[in-house]
């Protein structure tokens, strides 16, 4: 009765997150949270025209890596991570 339920997509949640670079230059990204920060890494260096394998994300002192996603390192929308150029 509720066959179609479960071959329907999931509903994906668009979110903008908020890089500082601290050298004065903010960028705001529209992303899924299914999104790899790899994917976020193509985001702003479409942005910014920083080579992705340049940029370098983190929170404090937790730098990211590219193959796991905003959800599993819970992101959410209007977060503020950091930017470097490597």
């Amino acid at each position: 009765q509720l066959g179609w339920l479960a071959s329907a997509p999931a509903v994906l949640t668009m979110i903008e997150v908020v890089l500082n670079d601290r050298l004065g230059k903010k960028v705001r990204v529209k992303c899924n949270e299914d999104d790899t920060i790899g994917d976020l890494k193509k985001l702003v260096a479409a942005q910014t025209g920083t080579r992705p394998e340049k940029i370098r994300i983190q929170k404090w002192y937790t730098v990211y890596k590219d193959h796991i996603t905003l959800e599993d390192y819970e992101i959410h929308d209007g977060m503020g991570l950091e930017l470097y150029y490597n």
